[in-house]
């Protein structure tokens, strides 16, 4: 047996000011680093060791991991960062305040594009890559996504480095975003494409994991 604890990082700047984010990069509020200590006193009282930290390459995630890790004493730990676990990417959307958006195309389109499995938002015309990811390759960065696309690049993440860890005997955390944790969720709990609309990911709440020998989902816990 094995447990997985995952974590939507905390508020940011772009969620308190109601703006698409994606894999813009933006800090923690104050807000966000409090609900980075709670959850973290949240994770403690569970008394769980874990093997590694799994996070994405945006710093609203690092920040909330490394916060976490200090308030478990587990700081030591091995710390992986991927892309693969960066929020979904928003497109043109990128930058703009949701309600603003809303007011332009109305809620039933705005829901769709936020909420939806396999719509993909307008696009951006031409992507400026961020020097962070030239090291993977000159076009990584997309010009949008939708939750599929997101679901597909994740799920090799999965497969090659937080499930063996996990069959191994070993706990996992994962600390990302909202999206991202939509699609994980999405394939630990198969959930229908039609019903992931319904599927929220709050900043700061833990979700456990446990896990039989074989990676069969034994129980869902909201911590």
């Amino acid at each position: 047996m094995a447990t997985l604890v995952i974590l939507r990082h905390g508020e940011s700047v772009a969620n308190r000011d109601n703006i698409f984010t994606g894999w813009s990069d933006v800090p923690l509020t104050a807000k966000g680093r409090k609900q980075a200590q709670q959850a973290g006193e949240i994770v403690a009282q569970t008394g769980i060791r874990f093997e590694a930290l799994h996070t994405s390459m945006l710093q609203r995630a690092i920040v909330t991991a490394n916060i976490v890790l200090e308030c478990i004493d587990q700081l030591e730990i091995p710390e992986y960062k991927s892309w693969r676990l960066n929020e979904r990417h928003y497109g043109a959307l990128r930058g703009q305040n949701k309600a603003a958006v809303k007011a332009q195309v109305g809620a039933n389109q705005l829901k769709i594009w936020r909420r939806s499995f396999n719509v993909v938002p307008p696009l951006l015309e031409t992507v400026h890559q961020d020097r962070r990811y030239d090291r993977f390759s000159p076009h990584l960065e997309p010009r949008g996504e939708s939750l599929e696309m997101a679901y597909d690049r994740l799920l090799p993440y999965w497969v090659n480095q937080v499930a063996p860890r996990l069959l191994a005997g070993k706990n996992q955390l994962i600390v990302a975003h909202g999206s991202t944790l939509r699609a994980l969720i999405k394939y630990l709990d198969r959930v229908p494409d039609a019903d992931i609309a319904k599927v929220e990911v709050a900043n700061g709440e833990p979700i456990r994991y446990d896990f039989d020998a074989h990676l069969n989902v034994l129980a869902k816990t909201p911590l």
